[in-house]
């Protein structure tokens, strides 16, 4: 079985856990991303999950998704107009439950597959794990908002690890999507994983080095918090641009939230 798979099943699970019950009032609470509602955001996961599991079913039915798409774009019409017009508008539970039953398939579809299998994309194609790595890592930040807004402290698992990873693998993409020269050597990693075992990635001999929770990594290259906000432990050059600027999903150049915008809402 994946396991990534299993990641990304067990994120999905641990999110609409908290929202199964909340009232369809509270799903429209605009969050610190945005002002993205909670239906935004589930929103978005529940198509761009649908997207992963038509990129398995073959290319003839992700074409169909990915020209909709482009239509839309063509005619002017913002990522949001899609999202709304291909879900039918729906709101509420009906959207909590549409998306739940939506993660289970992809869970249930991704967990049998070839890791190094390619699927199609909006951008590059890539592996299954990518793809399910992804999906992985879009919700993990997207339901931060969710948590921050409802002051609420996520408990995380070392299952973040993929999230890590990702980041780390973004490193040479964050300079090309911001038009800067790519460093020679990606800085050194030392993380604590919620667990609390040392993962390390990268040329430990280099002087060049972030060290700090894992989490708080995540949360910069997911652009969820700046890393003004938090204590990762910078040292050189490269890392303190990189941490500045990270950014590991695709897209336009986005930068970070600005110092204090992004934070858990205390009562």
């Amino acid at each position: 079985m994946l396991k990534q798979a299993e990641d990304f099943y067990e994120e999905s699970k641990d999110i609409h856990y908290i929202l199964k019950n909340i009232s369809e009032d509270r799903l429209n609470t605009r969050t610190q991303f945005k002002s993205w509602s909670f239906t935004d955001i589930i929103r978005h996961l529940h198509v761009w999950n649908i997207a992963a599991y038509k990129s398995l079913e073959g290319k003839d039915m992700w074409e169909k998704f990915n020209n909709e798409l482009q239509l839309f774009f063509k005619n002017g019409k913002k990522l949001s107009d899609f999202e709304k017009n291909f879900t039918k508008n729906i709101n509420g539970k009906e959207l909590i439950d549409a998306w739940q039953n939506t993660f289970t398939e992809v869970y249930e579809i991704f967990r049998k597959e070839e890791a190094k299998k390619r699927v199609k994309w909006v951008g590059p194609d890539m592996s299954v794990i990518s793809s399910i790595s992804a999906r992985h890592m879009e919700t993990w930040a997207h339901s931060q908002a969710i948590y921050d807004t409802l002051g609420k402290i996520r408990k995380n698992k070392d299952r973040i690890l993929n999230i890590v990873i990702i980041g780390n693998n973004t490193f040479n993409w964050t300079y090309k999507v911001n038009k800067k020269e790519i460093p020679f050597k990606k800085p050194y990693l030392k993380l604590i994983s919620p667990s609390g075992k040392i993962w390390e990635f990268n040329d430990h001999e280099n002087s060049d080095k972030i060290e700090g929770l894992a989490e708080e990594f995540c949360q910069v290259v997911t652009q969820v918090r700046n890393i003004k906000d938090l204590n990762l432990k910078l040292n050189g050059k490269t890392s303190t641009e990189w941490m500045s600027i990270a950014q590991c999903f695709a897209g336009k150049a986005s930068s970070p939230p600005p110092p204090g915008t992004r934070k858990c809402i205390t009562k």
